[in-house]
């Protein structure tokens, strides 16, 4: 070997291992710059603002969200037996019942925003008298046909609205009257024309096409399901996730769920 490359051996060594390092630097960064995907488990109730919010998020993080909607207690039933998501996302009593069963990840439930049990009519159609304990039943008693979602399914508007109806005294009478759907399908069947008062959750209402929300159920009648959401234990997203659950409670999300019947946090 010459003295000239002896000299070089050792440069050429160092910036081979330079480049090394460099590379390594850039592929770490190009992992972390990639592209999550967050998988979402939650009510029916939210999917109207969450489907509005979804596009907004992805575009400002570059992760992509798959959400899967279904009932609170079909939701709860389901992670129970092992099936798991980025994101959980139900009723308060629901998640701290996953919470106590080692469902969620350390750290926490985030409260994102509430909805109360309200009253639809068809868009145009006279608006029922809601405004006492007294007024709902005369109005439930007269109305020619109801709607809300089947107690038996364990939506929680519908196990609501039939305590509701019992604590009334009028559930004999109206049980002819009476259409059952299986989920957040009460304001379609008001806007259709196929019932005239039907009875869910506002944010399930709002969106509505041809249906129009009354207002909620009155004084000790009144209902409010709040909505928390964690993250699943064994997500593989979590840093993801946590950014989800920030952007739900933050300013971008707070107007649409306004604007869906929803009262953020």
């Amino acid at each position: 070997m010459t003295m000239t490359r002896r000299l070089l051996a050792p440069r050429l060594a160092a910036a081979m291992a330079a480049g090394l390092l460099l590379s390594s630097i850039a592929a770490v960064a190009t992992a972390v710059a990639e592209p999550v995907e967050v998988t979402v488990l939650t009510s029916v109730a939210l999917q109207s603002a969450l489907d509005e919010m979804a596009p907004q998020f992805e575009r400002a993080t570059g992760n992509k969200l798959r959400i899967g909607y279904s009932l609170i207690a079909d939701v709860k039933k389901r992670v129970l037996a092992g099936e798991t998501a980025d994101v959980i996302m139900l009723s308060r009593p629901a998640m701290d019942d996953l919470q106590k069963q080692d469902k969620l990840a350390p750290g926490g439930i985030v409260n994102v925003a509430g909805t109360p049990v309200a009253v639809a009519v068809r868009a145009g159609a006279p608006k029922p008298d809601i405004g006492s304990a007294d007024a709902l039943k005369r109005s439930l008693l007269a109305a020619k046909s109801i709607v809300y979602a089947d107690p038996a399914k364990g939506g929680a508007s519908g196990v609501h609205f039939a305590h509701v109806v019992d604590q009334l005294g009028i559930a004999e009478q109206l049980k002819p009257k009476t259409i059952l759907v299986p989920g957040a399908q009460a304001a379609d069947v008001v806007a259709k024309g196929d019932a005239e008062i039907g009875v869910g959750q506002a944010s399930e209402i709002v969106p509505v096409a041809g249906a129009e929300l009354v207002g909620p159920l009155p004084g000790e009648l009144g209902s409010v399901t709040e909505f928390s959401a964690g993250i699943g234990a064994g997500s593989k997203a979590a840093e993801a996730a946590k950014s989800f659950i920030q952007f739900l409670t933050g300013p971008i999300a707070a107007p649409v769920f306004k604007s869906k019947g929803l009262q953020p946090g």
